[in-house]
């Protein structure tokens, strides 16, 4: 993407830091609780609370999550890695430092592929993944003139996934955190959620000319949804070029996003490296993991996005849009799966992607809350099939499922919407029809068959919907055409 400016085109590069919060009962150096929505100060160990003499031991689970990430990152995972501390002072940080990682972090150097709406693919490298604490939670608007602090959150494990540079736009850097997100939600290492800030992102974002050397970037700090991210990058990118055509220059710093008013404000400079005098925990020995232990977890790895959306492609014979609609959850791909298993793949595809969808966005569900669970509404499309009833009819039902939750052969037996497959009864229904509209009868058989449609709407209609669509048509070609 190339901002227009009175000097020419500018080109935005953008890096980001994804913090995804590990999916784990406990803590990562603590067994205090991870629970989200807990009463404040409630969920606080010695350990998180900085209390002296307390030693953080290593939570193997978030260890296991952190490789798994890696490997959906297609990330080379190092056997051997060290926890340092990043001392710096935060109100809602009692150690006073965090544990982090920094020259030797427990995955290196991977990528992930992301899909555009122009239908083309695009591969942003991964610098790292590392694993690091959490901070707590500084809480301004409890009291008219003090700040409060809840630490529960303060000793969680994040990973911190750093790309590189590799993206040019807010679309690119909308699509790379949503491929993000359903990479560790598919591998149940995150849940994902940005609006519990359990996923959220650092943007970093810099301008320059096309193929000058990398612009002086600001980082925006926190942002936690999909839209605030292409919000704040359009706004930063546009500040930073009306700056540097005034003769200005970019200072490095961190900034937040302000949604409310759609700007970044500035927060504090920048901080480099050898600013938080990194330096391995001494309380902690340097984490060497088993290969064997390692290869272990990528046996047991799921399916991944990429991978499902090509089988689903291959498998069901899905167009690349539709494959990609479906695996975009991984709850919606395997609701998918069950509808489609043994039944036409393309009619359960547009039942899903278009009946069921629809309907949970309008009514604010997720598809775990769906009332129409996978058999159901394979049930359905079985008595579809069948024809048993006929499309038209079968969105009469989906109505009523999606109200009552109830399985369709007990709607179309109480409902008595069984289509009419008798020839007999269709013939009696269209010998109704013809009687009545003797002109519309003669256009047809004056070259008019178009009408024929029209015909066809009338009987289903007398026969208020039951009426084998396919057979009326044949009937009614009969009759009329002889």
């Amino acid at each position: 993407m190339m901002i227009q400016g009175a000097t020419g085109e500018w080109e935005i590069v953008l890096g980001l830091e994804i913090h995804a919060q590990v999916t784990s009962n406990a803590k990562l150096f603590s067994g205090a609780s991870t629970e989200f929505g807990a009463v404040p100060n409630s969920q606080v160990s010695f350990v998180d609370g900085g209390m002296p003499g307390m030693l953080p031991t290593i939570n193997e689970r978030c260890i296991e999550q952190a490789v798994k990430t890696g490997m959906g990152l297609n990330a080379e995972i190092n056997l051997c890695s060290v926890f340092d501390r990043k001392n710096y002072f935060y109100p809602d940080l009692p150690q006073g430092y965090q544990i982090s990682q920094f020259k030797q972090p427990i995955v290196g150097r991977g990528h992930v592929d992301i899909d555009l709406s122009d239908g083309t693919t695009k591969r942003i490298g991964v610098e790292r993944l590392h694993l690091e604490q959490d901070a707590g939670k500084s809480l301004h608007d409890q009291h008219p003139s003090m700040s409060y602090v809840d630490l529960n959150r303060c000793g969680v494990a994040l990973m911190e996934i750093v790309s590189d540079p590799d993206m040019r736009s807010p679309e690119e850097a909308s699509a790379y955190v949503e491929k993000v997100q359903q990479i560790v939600v598919y591998l149940g290492t995150c849940n994902g959620v940005m609006a519990e800030g359990s996923l959220r992102a650092d943007v970093n974002v810099s301008v320059r000319k096309p193929g000058d050397d990398l612009g002086t970037r600001c980082e925006i700090k926190n942002v936690n949804s999909m839209r605030f991210i292409r919000q704040a990058i359009e706004y930063e990118a546009r500040r930073q070029v009306d700056i540097l055509e005034d003769g200005g220059s970019i200072t490095q710093e961190t900034r937040l996003f302000d949604p409310n008013k759609g700007v970044t404000r500035s927060m504090r400079s920048k901080e480099e490296a050898h600013d938080y005098r990194y330096f391995p925990d001494p309380d902690l020995l340097p984490l060497e993991m088993e290969a064997e232990w390692v290869e272990q977890i990528r046996r047991n790895l799921p399916e991944l996005p990429d991978a499902k959306k090509a089988r689903f492609i291959e498998e069901f014979g899905l167009s690349a849009y539709d494959a990609k609609t479906l695996t975009s959850d991984r709850a919606a791909a395997d609701y998918y799966e069950a509808v489609a298993k043994g039944r036409d793949a393309k009619l359960a595809s547009n039942w899903v992607t278009t009946d069921l969808f629809g309907f949970l966005n309008k009514a604010g569900h997720d598809i775990g809350d769906s009332p129409v669970k996978a058999g159901q509404l394979g049930q359905l499309i079985d008595r579809i099939s069948d024809k048993t009833i006929s499309g038209r009819i079968a969105k009469e039902v989906f109505e009523i499922m999606c109200e009552t939750g109830q399985d369709p052969d007990a709607i179309i037996e109480e409902k008595g919407l069984k289509q009419v497959t008798d020839t007999g009864a269709i013939e009696a229904f269209a010998d109704q029809v013809i009687a009545e509209n003797p002109d519309k009868v003669a256009e047809v058989q004056g070259g008019k068959e178009k009408l024929l449609g029209w015909f066809t709407g009338q009987v289903m209609k007398a026969s208020k919907g039951k009426a084998n669509p396919q057979a009326v048509n044949e009937i009614l070609k009969a009759k009329i055409l002889g």
